[in-house]
């Protein structure tokens, strides 16, 4: 008897022993898989640690963020005003109008005539939300969609007010979202960046993009986002060149981090192992790019739901495919840049040609990734910099007007990742001017989104030249109406 209680004495503590050895030999894989360089010794590497852990449980593990660059205008997208339509060529009132600012472009004109969309609006789904006839594609999945129509910037032009989305200020030198987020919550994926960012081009009128959109501002270098091309080479300068073999190329990366590291001992300057962390990344991303950047094994299903464009590298259908695999293999946040939106004039014909390149692709990605099981972890962004005015700018027809730039006022959605489905938040005048229901800044916007990654975007802080730095700066508050 005595011997039968001393056998299961020592199976339970061999049971216990061997439980707490896995989940200690768990969070140690864990650890190292955030921060690579977590068991080299270095301040820096503990410090990655505690940033790595969400300040509460999140709602989304990644973000697919589907950036109209241009800015589309919400009347013709998801803010239906028939009263722009009745009263078309009317004056805007001034009280409406109540001495916003102009841009250069239309501050020399006399008059301010009001134009309803060309574009017919009808609703859709249990929200009854109202959605422009460009959309059919996206209205056909407005059940998981949040649209939210009280935006409000300041900025009024464009590399202002889309620096002021990305970084949370209008100046440059910032980091950008994505890099706050690989910054606080490290990578899922060893071999892939927690940043990625893809652009695409639409027939309509073009804003540039630039690097400093995806700036690591002054966060270390492995936080900067990775661009992919549309060439042979998805990733510039990521092959060998011709002659170098891999194992080569491990022995020259080695010894290259060997003489970093004396050089780490003498000025203990973390930007000298950020460049060795980048070359590590570089190589290993030699075997896993190539395999995501192939869409030749996707099934007919798929490039049904994307549309045809889905095989045609550097479309907007193609980033979305690729989007979607970049997320489902780890990479935190996936930066889209599709540019074109910019309809000062001949808007309607602008518009069609950009809604075709976008309807399809982003229903086929929303569609995708609830079929996948990922929506509930992913949160897809759609919308510009800032929104267009109701009135003409320039020569005016019903067919064929353009819109100035509009920041009081506009447009965007979400899906997934924690955000309710099926409804719509805010609401702007009979004229879609001014908001007159809850009102929302891009610092909230930014806050909440931050919220849905599980972090407190006030203590999200760098501190660079003496000062505090996050993403919202000192403002901004978590929209909790929009989450889940």
């Amino acid at each position: 008897m005595e011997k039968e209680l001393l056998e299961q004495g020592l199976n339970h503590n061999r049971r216990k022993f061997l439980s707490r050895l896995s989940l200690g030999i768990g969070s140690v894989a864990l650890g190292s898989l955030l921060v690579p360089d977590l068991f080299s010794g270095k301040q820096e590497a503990e410090d990655g640690l505690m940033r790595a852990l969400p300040h509460f449980a999140p709602k989304a593990k990644r973000i697919i963020y589907l950036f109209q660059n241009g800015a589309p205008s919400q009347l013709e997208t998801f803010d239906y005003k028939p009263l722009l339509t009745k009263n078309f060529g009317q004056e805007l009132p001034d009280s409406i109008r109540a001495g916003q600012r102009l841009t250069g472009m239309t501050a020399g004109q006399t008059s301010f005539p009001l134009v309803g969309s060309y574009f017919g609006f009808n609703q859709y789904g249990e929200s009854r939300a109202w959605i422009s006839s460009l959309f059919p594609h996206i209205s056909s999945v407005v059940d998981d969609l949040l649209i939210v129509k009280s935006m409000h910037t300041e900025a009024i032009n464009h590399d202002p007010a889309l620096t002021f989305f990305q970084t949370g200020a209008q100046v440059g030198n910032r980091p950008s979202m994505g890099s706050w987020l690989s910054y606080g919550l490290g990578s899922e994926n060893a071999n892939l960046p927690a940043f990625c960012v893809l652009l695409s081009r639409g027939k309509g009128n073009g804003q540039g993009v630039y690097s400093k959109l995806w700036s690591n501002g002054f966060l270390d270098a492995t936080h900067q986002g990775v661009q992919f091309s549309n060439s042979e080479d998805p990733v510039l300068y990521l092959s060998d060149p011709d002659g170098m073999s891999r194992d080569q190329r491990r022995k020259m990366i080695d010894q290259i981090a060997a003489m970093n590291e004396l050089n780490y001992q003498e000025f203990n300057d973390p930007s000298i192992t950020a460049k060795v962390q980048q070359y590590e990344m570089a190589f290993r991303m030699q075997t896993a790019v190539p395999e995501i950047t192939d869409t030749s094994k996707e099934p007919d299903s798929v490039v049904k739901l994307y549309g045809p464009d889905c095989l045609v590298p550097g479309t907007y259908a193609a980033n979305c495919l690729l989007a979607r695999k970049l997320s489902e293999n780890g990479v935190r946040f996936v930066q889209l840049y599709h540019q074109g939106w910019d309809a000062h004039d001949n808007l309607p014909n602008q518009m069609i040609g950009q809604a075709k390149d976008v309807d399809q692709a982003t229903a086929g990605l929303i569609t995708d990734l609830k079929q996948r099981g990922l929506l509930d972890e992913t949160l897809i962004i759609w919308g510009g910099e800032f929104g267009r005015t109701n009135y003409c700018q320039g020569k005016i027809l019903p067919e064929n007007y353009g819109r100035d730039h509009h920041p009081r006022a506009f447009s965007i959605f979400m899906a997934g990742g924690g955000v309710k489905s099926g409804m719509v938040y805010g609401e702007t005048d009979d004229f879609g001017y001014n908001i007159t229901e809850n009102p929302v800044h891009v610092h909230d916007f930014q806050a909440t989104v931050m919220h849905l990654m599980g972090i407190d975007h006030e203590k999200l802080i760098y501190k660079h030249l003496g000062r505090r730095y996050r993403l919202t700066d000192v403002h901004g508050k978590v929209v909790k109406d929009l989450i889940a």
